[in-house]
């Protein structure tokens, strides 16, 4: 099945605190845009281990897939993979490949801190790191990366081609017409097409002017004509003045 949301938790006291800028949610939203698919939830949550422990049980609810950033090294405030470990109750393993992976890299000095990094929550599947060969891992529809962007940003678009499939489907498209009405007439509209098209996501934008010209129309994965269609009947059905534009509309 086409991947057509995701969310993201994006870890650490420095975003919170404004010691280092966040770098992923644009990085996020933008990838996921040209991909076409919604970012449709981001948490923040600082290193706290229960606030963590937290956000991780409850993002397993969202029923979507999930990227995690921060947190996966091997200090004391990396507190990611143990707390992982609990929100989907597995045991936390020295997963061998990890491990292999971690010695081929820093050799005996792996030991006794970065080995550390190898230890994951049973079962979990690796993503490769290409900068550092450090990989994150991946449990159920989370993924979890590393907090530096330079190493998971090239980790996330593995994690879209190879485990979501996303990447290479038809960029997201919108369509939208100019309304001449109160938006309280537009809801039921959008409430039929919504359902009679569930592959398209119906947006207006209003004004805060009360006679303003408003935006309606949908974002999709690709061009839907029959979508386009409908909403035109359904504006003409309900004499709702449209256009293409708004010098399109009486004045």
């Amino acid at each position: 099945m086409l991947t057509t949301h995701c969310g993201a938790i994006i870890i650490g006291d420095e975003i919170l605190t404004g010691r280092r800028q966040d770098a992923h949610f644009g990085f996020l939203r933008d990838t996921l845009t040209q991909a076409g698919v919604k970012l449709s939830r981001v948490t923040y949550v600082g290193d706290d281990a229960k606030d963590l422990l937290l956000t991780l049980e409850q993002s397993r609810a969202w029923r979507i897939p999930v990227f995690s950033f921060g947190g996966i090294g091997a200090t004391v405030d990396d507190r990611t993979r143990q707390l992982a470990a609990q929100a989907f109750q597995r045991p936390l393993t020295r997963h061998p490949e990890a491990a292999r992976m971690i010695y081929d890299q820093f050799g005996l000095s792996a030991e006794p801190n970065r080995i550390l990094m190898a230890d994951l929550p049973d079962g979990a599947q690796l993503i490769p790191n290409p900068l550092s060969q450090i990989p994150g891992f991946q449990v159920e529809q989370h993924f979890f990366l590393p907090g530096f962007p330079q190493m998971a940003h090239p980790m996330l678009a593995w994690c879209l081609i190879q485990r979501l499939n996303v990447i290479g489907h038809p960029v997201g498209e919108s369509f939208a017409l100019w309304v001449l009405t109160p938006e309280s007439e537009l809801v039921p509209i959008m409430a039929q097409l919504s359902e009679q098209f569930p592959q398209c996501h119906f947006f207006s934008l209003p004004d805060v002017r009360p006679n303003a010209p408003k935006e309606l129309g949908f974002r999709s994965a690709n061009a839907q004509q029959q979508a386009q269609q409908a909403l035109v009947q359904a504006l003409e059905h309900a004499r709702i003045p449209w256009a293409e534009s708004p010098a399109g509309l009486p004045s």
